[in-house]
Order: structure tokens, then C-alpha cells, then sequence
């Protein structure tokens, strides 16, 4: 069973400095054409309507740089084809500003039930630096707004490692952003990707993160600042408040398949996952065409389902289940990866407590490392066929 949808909505009113997402600057009639597009590519891949899931998630891009009207053509599409009803999570991204009260209220009346803002830090002149419009002064509006309307379900997003912030600088963001006491937070380290301003100024020797050292020292106070305050920290870049963990998310991390529609959007199908034309002309005009507006796709077998069981369950802190693996697979993790336990366990990177494998704190500084441990050899694989 296909779980979860995700819908990407690739309109900004500003490109900011570090996204590498599919987006666009936003254009009234490219975004009407897009939704046309969109609307044919979700009704071939659901032939009856009303498909039951878990979860929708609409990010971007920024999907309420829509207009109202459109925004409303966006629900009804997806109150078409999907049962809205009877979905556990439906979250929709949104900049601070974006969001005026008309929106949220066609939000809520449309089933909407989680809000996730991307905030990234609260100093002024910073977002300047990052190619953001929103102001602080626009995220308490949005908050409160949200929360008068019954969005307590709402995350904020930030970035830290950004250039020329200090640990006393994302001190500051940090506290300020959990003043608010929301059920869950997201904060990921700054990376710089190949196709934006960052790497452009990055190549040329003009742009500056913080030392490693320092950034280690953002991650660290991070984690304890949430643990003092009860939002647990559930995935290396997730917190929230119990029963507030992201179950769109998870669904990527359990490893389930999922929907993405979309230009650029990825899915994941039994057997199959596919990766949508990323240039709006080539996904408008495929869409239109056949309702596959496709790139590429690739065949997951038995081997490379393991690898990415592994890969991105060892993201969440509870880890990979010894129990559910063995279901899954007819194997069990020591017997496929015995000698990566011992080597990984020995540098203080790995633990088992038992029902589960699992990052250790230090281990998630070396996540990366820990993760190609798993990639399978041909010769370990044919043990298990």
C-alpha cells in the first residue's frame, strides 16, 4: 500500500541563496498552467478517486505563494483524488508573510492539519544575507494567526552554520524560536549546493560557514536546549513534543512508498522509484502530453531496499528495528552486517540495545560515515538469495 503523497508546488517570490529545490520565480499564468499540468499527472496515476492515505505533505517552492484562487484549485484537486477525511496528517509549507488570514482559513476548511514554516533564523539582517523577504516581525504575525486559527500542529524550520553566525548567534535564534513552545522543530546544518548563489560565492572565495568545530557546537546546544525543555529529538534533525513527530517524514525513514507529484518531485513505488523532469516547460508540457512527465526511474530490488532500510532508518534515533528487518528481509542485521556492527559499535558510533540498532550521540556527528558501512557487496548479498 502506497502511504503517503507528496505534492511539489515550485513557486517562490524570491530564489533564496541556498535552496538547490526545484523552484521558480512565481508567474500568475505559469502557475495556472503548472496546476493544469499537475491535475493530470495525479489523475493517471489514481484511477478511482478518493485513494486512502496516511499522510499528504505539499512543500515547494513555496505553495502559498499561490493565490487564494489558486490555492483553492490545489485543495479541490486533492479532495478529488485523495480521502482528506480520514488522513492522520496534512501539512502544507509556508513562508512567514505568505500566509494572510484568507489562506489560512481555506486551509483549515479544506482539511489542512499541520503547518511546517520555514522560519530559518530570526535576525533581520541575516535573512537579508540569505535571500529571504520575510521579516521577524512576520513570523510572530504568522504564529499567531496560525494559532488563533486552531494550528497548534505548526513546525519552524531553521538553518544554522549559516555564514558569519556565531554559537552566540544561533543561541540567540534558538531561543527565541522555542519561545513559542511549538510541537516540533526542524534545524538542519547549512550545505552548500551546487547551483546556487552560496556556491557560486562559495567558489569564488566569498562566502565563509563557521569552523566545523563551531557548527558542532550549534548541533550540540541544539540537542540539549530541546531535551531541557521536552522536545525530543526523534531523527538527526528532528524534535518535537510526543505524539508531535512527523509521520510524512517517517514515512520516508520507515522506508514505505509514497506518492511525488510534481516537477522534480521523487516517488516511491513498489519495485520502482521515480524522479519527475525538473524544467517547468519539459514537466508542463510531458504532463499534458501522457500524465508521466517522468525523468527517470529506477528499479529497487530486494538489495537496494535493504541498503536504504538501512540508510534512513538509522536517521531516526530510535533506529532500525532487529524484529522488523528480520520480517521484511527473512534475515537478520547481524547476519548481513556482522563485522560493520563490530567495527562501528568499537568506535562508539553505533549501539544495540536489544530491539534496535542505533546511532549513539556521537554517532550522529558521523552519520555519514556510519551509513556507507551498509552498502551491501555483491558477494554478502547472494548469502541471503
Amino acid at each position: 500500500m502506497v502511504s503517503s503523497v507528496y505534492i511539489h508546488i515550485p513557486f517562490c517570490q524570491q530564489i533564496c541563496h541556498y535552496c538547490d529545490f526545484t523552484k521558480f520565480f512565481y508567474n500568475e499564468q505559469l502557475a495556472n498552467q503548472y496546476l493544469e499540468a499537475l491535475e493530470k499527472e495525479i489523475s493517471t496515476y489514481i484511477a478511482h478517486p478518493k485513494e486512502a492515505v496516511r499522510t499528504i505533505f505539499v512543500g515547494g517552492g513555496t505553495p502559498t505563494a499561490l493565490t487564494s484562487t489558486q490555492l483553492k484549485r490545489l485543495l479541490d484537486m486533492i479532495d478529488m483524488h485523495f480521502e482528506v477525511t480520514n488522513c492522520l496528517e496534512y501539512t502544507f509549507e509556508a513562508n512567514p508573510g505568505d500566509l494572510d488570514e484568507e489562506k489560512i482559513h481555506l486551509l483549515k476548511s479544506y482539511g489542512v492539519n499541520r503547518i511546517s514554516l520555514g522560519v530559518q533564523v530570526f535576525d533581520d539582517n541575516m535573512l537579508e544575507e540569505i535571500g529571504r523577504i520575510h521579516r521577524v516581525k512576520d513570523v510572530y504575525r504568522t504564529i499567531e494567526s496560525l494559532l488563533k486559527n486552531d494550528f497548534g500542529n505548526t513546525s519552524i524550520d531553521l538553518i544554522y552554520g549559516l555564514p558569519n553566525q556565531t554559537l552566540d548567534h544561533f543561541k540567540d535564534t534558538l531561543q527565541e524560536a522555542m519561545s513559542f513552545g511549538l510541537p516540533h522543530y526542524s534545524a538542519y546544518s547549512l550545505q552548500i549546493e551546487p547551483k546556487t548563489v552560496f556556491y557560486q560565492r562559495y567558489k569564488k572565495g566569498k562566502l565563509h560557514k563557521p569552523k566545523e568545530e563551531e557548527e558542532a557546537a550549534m548541533f550540540e546546544h541544539l540537542r540539549k536546549e530541546m531535551e531541557k525543555s521536552g522536545v525530543h529529538q526523534y531523527e538527526i534533525s528532528n524534535f518535537s513534543k510526543s505524539g508531535f513527530e512527523s509521520k510524512h517524514n517517517l514515512t520516508y525513514w520507515n522506508n514505505d512508498f509514497y506518492y511525488g507529484f510534481g516537477a522534480g518531485a521523487h516517488g516511491y513505488l513498489p519495485g520502482r522509484r521515480i524522479i519527475n523532469l525538473r524544467p517547468l516547460p519539459a514537466y508542463v508540457k510531458q504532463a499534458n502530453e501522457n500524465g508521466i512527465p517522468v525523468l527517470h526511474e529506477e528499479s529497487i530490488g530486494k538489495k537496494e531496499k535493504i541498503e536504504e532500510e538501512m540508510f534512513l532508518g538509522l536517521r531516526k534515533m530510535e533506529g532500525v528495528s532487529k524484529t522488523a528487518f528480520f520480517e521484511k528481509y527473512g534475515t537478520t542485521i547481524e547476519q548481513l552486517y556482522g563485522s560493520e556492527l563490530h567495527v562501528l559499535k568499537s568506535k562508539g558510533w553505533l549501539a544495540d540495545n536489544n530491539s534496535h540498532i542505533h546511532l549513539t550521540k556521537e554517532g550522529v556527528l558521523f552519520g555519514n560515515g556510519v551509513f556507507q558501512e551498509f552498502l551491501l557487496d555483491d558477494k554478502t548479498f547472494a548469502q541471503i538469495n
